[in-house]
């Protein structure tokens, strides 16, 4: 049976980290990788999560199943920082919250969750979205559109073109947002266009599908759920995935979950058996190391206060090597306005440079970018930034 099975070519971005670790240049930079790095080029595990670690490996008394929706206090800590306790309390049985094994779990129970509502919708995703988007909802056997979004000349949201085409999206069909920190572009929607989206949303009566994966990254943790708060309080439904990966540090822990609102008491009741069920057929319960580390730094004060400080520490980093990056090409002479880099949010941006400019940074240079451009900014730092951009100048000539 396997002998007639043919190879898959690698995915992009896990070739490009193949083939940055293999290169022998000392001054190799990857720019690909979608993680988090420090000034020192490091992934590091937060001040407050190692601490809640320590907590926990001396106290944790059982590693018993939690259950297929998870830890219920772990839940409700991720609805408040989605919410508030304000809009959290005024939905009240509406609302049903669980854990999923990281933001891609929360995506593929979503998928699975929607097959179950209604097995003719379509979600519709921004052109371009989050490359992992498309398997992760289309191989449950949803329908996939696409609307338009990200201007590559003009360097900002198509909100016009967007608009006009989410009016023609039907009732029973979803679309699906980012809730910042567009995930590749770095162009986040104004609260003057979440607005509007919500104004459409409501006359159409399709079904608003948030990712969440970088709260906390782009203009703070309050700031950057303002999308999310605006359309839970004013639509009957809501699906948000989220994610702990980024905001947290806690990539390979796999902690996410999934947050549903809904037309009444009976309907969110009903949509957890659901979810817990899918959550069964799928990989039975959600691991348990991850989700406590959030619990514990949340429920403890101190490690609470010193996550957010480090959390803005690293958003503030990022801010600033936006800057950096835009001030240091103008330095080198590189044409053209990159100001817009200055303007997004989150850990992306695309470049804007040709898949020819991108091969020569890759083969004359050990830069490593995806085809698409997009750059990872955290990646940046005081010992790669003039290397980095004084060979985009030269490649640019």
């Amino acid at each position: 049976m396997f002998e007639a099975l043919q190879p898959l070519p690698p995915d992009p971005i896990l070739g490009l980290s193949a083939a940055f670790r293999a290169d022998t240049n000392s001054k190799k930079v990857d720019l690909g990788v979608g993680v988090y790095k420090d000034a020192a080029g490091n992934t590091p595990v937060m001040r407050a999560v190692k601490k809640a670690e320590e907590l926990l490996l001396s106290g944790q008394a059982t590693k018993a199943y939690v259950g297929p929706t998870g830890f219920g206090e772990y839940n409700e800590i991720i609805a408040s920082m989605l919410l508030g306790e304000e809009l959290k309390q005024s939905l009240g049985g509406r609302r049903v919250t669980v854990q999923t094994p990281g933001g891609c779990g929360g995506l593929r129970m979503a998928a699975e969750f929607i097959r179950k509502a209604n097995p003719d919708a379509t979600v519709w995703v921004s052109d371009p979205t989050w490359a992992n988007h498309v398997p992760l909802l289309g191989s449950a056997g949803l329908g996939i559109e696409t609307y338009p979004y990200y201007d590559y000349e003009k360097h900002s949201v198509r909100f016009e073109e967007m608009l006009a085409t989410l009016k023609q999206v039907p009732k029973g069909d979803l679309v699906l947002l980012h809730g910042c920190c567009h995930n590749p572009s770095g162009a986040d929607l104004s609260q003057e266009q979440w607005q509007a989206v919500k104004d459409v949303a409501l006359t159409q009566g399709f079904t608003v599908f948030i990712d969440l994966a970088y709260q906390g990254l782009g203009d703070g943790l309050v700031e950057d759920v303002y999308g999310v708060r605006l359309m839970a309080e004013a639509l009957p439904e809501l699906i948000v995935v989220s994610s702990c990966s980024k905001n947290f540090g806690l990539y390979r822990e796999r902690t996410g979950a999934l947050t549903l609102t809904c037309t009444s008491e009976q309907a969110a009741t009903a949509a957890t058996t659901l979810l817990a069920a899918a959550a069964r057929a799928n990989y039975s319960m959600p691991p348990d190391h991850g989700a406590s580390i959030v619990q514990t730094v949340m429920s403890t004060p101190e490690l609470h206060a010193d996550w957010e400080s480090e959390l803005a520490e690293m958003r503030d980093r990022i801010n600033g090597l936006r800057s950096l990056l835009v001030n240091r090409l103008a330095e080198a002479g590189v044409a053209g306005d990159f100001s817009f880099i200055e303007k997004e949010k989150g850990m992306f941006s695309f470049l804007g440079v040709n898949k020819e400019q991108i091969q020569a940074l890759i083969n004359d240079y050990s830069i490593y970018i995806v085809n698409s451009s997009r750059i990872n900014v955290a990646s940046i730092n005081e010992e790669n930034i003039d290397y980095l951009t004084t060979s985009i100048a030269a490649v640019l000539k």
